[in-house]
């Protein structure tokens, strides 16, 4: 038994922060930003009183309604985020309290960027098991809150926005989430792309606050080489697992961390434009809400049908990185 995709959603707050906006902030320009990044503005989520948890019951509440089915038919929760409302409770508690999902279990999961495919294959296993019939997985970060907007290096990059699948039993073999290799390397990863204080290694003090240490701190230059290196690594290797050409492929849906990042990775898998997914300019990084942003997208325009064949890639935090290959039911 295989985990089929039911239903797609997407939130994506209203406010809009464009490079110009930014270049009334930073030492940075539009030019500069879009020819490194490809990105032109980003969402933010302005309201003090609304945090990750509001934009993950969005998404709830709109793929309940496009499976036209009821909260309590939900039996699991997962939402992927590296920013959520508080460490404890968990953010899939309070959307599960919005939607009144009262017959689910909930918990998050942070692998940062890789985090909705980390919580897309072990939501996958629950179906597999026979142990769930319907599984919702968000994934869903407010990056404007862990960002130094006087920091050229990162507050270019990221936006807020949220995005969510229904995970059900696929109907008929050979359909679903067919292969998935998940992969970390806090050996080499650990130290650079990090928030060092909020935990409990550094708990907030007025040092770490004035330190601004509960910001995101990235060193770009080996982030982008080893996303690059990981990302069109492990598309590759679900190409060779599954004995797919390029042709076989419908759609790339690769994380939107970077335009540089995406064009290599479709490269290496010899892909053209046409079918790389593809949002980065107008959302910049939401973290773990850029894939499922962009499958909601896919969905909406119609641009799957069944049989589609989808490789999913990511890279974040840890590092972590990974791929999953769909066929679309």
């Amino acid at each position: 038994m295989k985990a089929a995709i039911t239903a797609t959603a997407n939130y994506l707050p209203p406010d809009i922060l464009n490079n110009h906006d930014l270049e009334l902030m930073l030492d940075t320009n539009d030019e500069w930003i879009r020819s490194r990044t490809g990105i032109s503005e980003r969402r933010i989520l302005r309201d003090p009183e609304k945090a990750t948890s509001y934009m993950c019951g969005e998404v709830a509440l709109r793929l309940l309604e496009k499976r036209q089915i009821k909260a309590d038919e939900i039996e699991l929760i997962i939402v992927a985020t590296m920013t959520p409302d508080m460490l404890f409770p968990a953010t899939a508690c309070f959307t599960q309290s919005i939607i009144g999902a009262t017959n689910a279990w909930a918990f998050d999961l942070n692998a940062a960027c890789s985090g909705f495919l980390y919580a897309l294959n072990v939501a996958s296993r629950f179906i597999e098991s026979g142990a769930h019939k319907k599984v919702m997985v968000i994934g869903a970060d407010k990056m404007s809150s862990v960002v130094d907007y006087t920091d050229r290096s990162t507050a270019i990059l990221f936006g807020d926005g949220a995005g969510g699948v229904i995970l059900e039993p696929a109907k008929e073999a050979g359909y679903g989430i067919l292969d998935t290799r998940l992969y970390s390397d806090g050996t080499n990863g650990k130290d650079h792309l990090l928030m060092t204080a909020g935990g409990s290694r550094h708990p907030a003090t007025h040092e770490t606050i004035d330190k601004k240490m509960h910001h995101i701190y990235q060193d770009g230059r080996q982030v982008f080489k080893a996303a690059v290196m990981s990302m069109a690594d492990v598309a590759g290797e679900i190409m060779s697992r599954n004995h797919l050409l390029a042709e076989d492929i419908d759609y790339l849906v690769p994380h939107q961390a970077n335009q540089r990042i995406i064009n290599a990775t479709a490269e290496r898998m010899g892909l053209n434009d046409s079918k790389v997914v593809s949002n980065v300019a107008r959302y910049g990084n939401t973290t773990a809400g850029t894939i499922p942003i962009c499958l909601a997208e896919l969905d909406e325009n119609k641009k799957l049908h069944t049989g589609s064949n989808l490789v999913l890639v990511s890279f974040g935090a840890g590092y972590t990185w990974g791929g999953i290959y769909i066929k679309w039911e």
